[in-house]
């Protein structure tokens, strides 16, 4: 008689539709990643800054654009008309309120006068900001 080799189960785990996934989740993310920055489109100042921590919540922008204009991103939304400096204080006041550990960060264009950048942190720390950020972008090297 002739008898059969058994055969030992394999032990290994097919990795192929982990990669699948893992290059639609990648092709996702490259895609919605330019839609979900979200803001006013401004020239930053160059200069080496360190980033806010990772664990910390999605900070208040208060955003001057090359025309002088005020704008506020609040993390989940912007506006895209321009406020005056007293609807953001009063905006940014009842945040912070509500929440007194948040950032807030000012984003203002390189190429507008700087008397408009204190303008804007004189207001929000009127509103009750305790420290105001400065955005920069790395230098270009």
């Amino acid at each position: 008689m002739y008898q059969r080799k058994r055969r030992r189960p394999v032990a290994e785990i097919n990795v192929v539709p982990y990669i699948d996934v893992m290059l639609v989740l990648l092709i996702i993310f490259m895609v919605t990643a330019p839609i979900v920055s979200q803001g006013v489109k401004v020239e930053l100042p160059q200069g080496e800054a360190e980033p806010l921590p990772a664990e910390s919540k999605p900070p208040i922008v208060a955003s001057i654009d090359e025309f002088g204009e005020y704008f506020l991103n609040v993390g989940s939304g912007s506006s895209d008309d321009p406020l005056s400096l007293d609807e953001i204080s009063i905006q940014v006041g009842a945040m912070i309120q509500l929440e007194p550990e948040r950032p807030v960060v000012v984003k203002a264009d390189r190429r507008i006068p700087y008397e408009n950048v204190i303008q804007l942190t004189v207001s929000l720390q009127g509103a009750g900001v305790p420290a105001v950020g400065l955005m920069t972008d790395s230098p270009k090297e």
